[in-house]
């Protein structure tokens, strides 16, 4: 059972809020004023089509499978003067916040290839969401991860800064500059994106359409690709299933090896059974400071095990996914 992530004072607040609300919403029609206010900010994003997953035409995935599921490792850097989102509560002492920065740090010196030497061993290629500073940081990382075939997604310079408070032009160059960068040191076309923090300004989703860019994990809005309006290109949302992020499990809701296990087992199940009626995406976020750590990398193991158990499992990388769908919906 997941711990509750609001006290009980925070959902005595939410739930009066929302009975305001519903009195206001039901006021006589004297109050339209009060009712224009209520509803004139309420809006979609206008970037994907109004369907519903049980009125789309079913397909199956390549081999006959109905769940895809990703592994999507994130290869992050954070400036040493600055540690944003912290795992752990810093000491508060003036300078840089050492105990979080060296943990992520142990991520990319001793973590991540732990997780390597497990996808290693179930045959999986990662799809990497990488901050572009490790190719100039940590060049030795993005060569072996190269030599495993692993395919590499943008995910902005450095997560020490999102894309959230940018303009558009500094955004542009941002975007433009990671894709650049990796592409440089993996010799191969970034297809992928995923936002640091998973933070987007309104032009983020125009300014991918327009770099080349075919999917990002950013939205976790459905269970299957599904086709974003943009200016120019050809963008979809791919689910990374934020939900299921170690970030999320361990660091946030303080789940045990265990509690982390049975989710990710639930997680992929529960997709098994729904691909009855349509094929599924599943994606699998883990940091390598979380994951890769000797008491959870077991775990980690144990639920990659569960999955390729599966005949209904097809294991592949961002880029094949969108690839497959994309070939059955021309």
């Amino acid at each position: 059972m997941k711990p509750s992530v609001i006290g009980r004072r925070g959902f005595f607040a939410k739930a009066a809020g929302l009975l305001g609300a519903t009195r206001a919403l039901s006021a006589p029609a004297g109050s339209a004023v009060r009712q224009e206010r209520l509803t004139s900010g309420i809006h979609s994003s206008g970037r994907f089509e109004d369907t519903m997953i049980f009125e789309r035409k079913p397909f199956t995935w390549p081999g006959g499978k109905s769940v895809a599921v990703w592994v999507v490792p994130n290869v992050e850097i954070w400036s040493f003067d600055s540690a944003v989102d912290a795992a752990i509560a810093p000491t508060g002492a003036a300078g840089p916040d050492v105990i979080n920065y060296g943990t992520r740090e142990y991520g990319l010196r001793v973590g991540l290839w732990r997780i390597a030497d497990v996808l290693d061993s179930a045959g999986i290629k990662g799809t990497v969401a990488l901050n572009s500073g490790v190719c100039e940081t940590y060049p030795k990382a993005v060569d072996e991860m190269k030599k495993r075939g692993w395919e590499f997604m943008g995910h902005g310079v450095t997560n020490s800064r999102t894309l959230s408070s940018l303009s558009l032009d500094a955004e542009t160059l941002v975007i433009h500059s990671c894709l650049q960068t990796i592409e440089k040191a993996t010799g191969k076309k970034v297809n992928g994106w995923l936002s640091p923090g998973q933070a987007q300004t309104v032009n983020t989703l125009d300014i991918l359409g327009q770099a080349g860019v075919l999917y990002t994990g950013d939205w976790n809005n459905d269970d299957q690709p599904a086709r974003i309006n943009v200016k120019t290109g050809n963008l979809y949302a791919l689910p990374y299933c934020l939900i299921i992020n170690d970030t999320n499990l361990y660091s946030a809701w303080s789940f045990t090896g265990e509690q982390y296990y049975q989710s990710i087992v639930d997680q992929f199940d529960t997709l098994v059974e729904d691909s009855r009626k349509q094929p599924r995406v599943m994606g699998l976020p883990i940091h390598p400071f979380l994951v890769g750590q000797p008491e959870h990398i077991k775990y980690f193991q144990r639920a990659i095990q569960h999955i390729k158990a599966s005949d209904r499992a097809w294991l592949a990388t961002g880029s094949e996914i969108i690839d497959a769908y994309r070939k059955v919906h021309a």
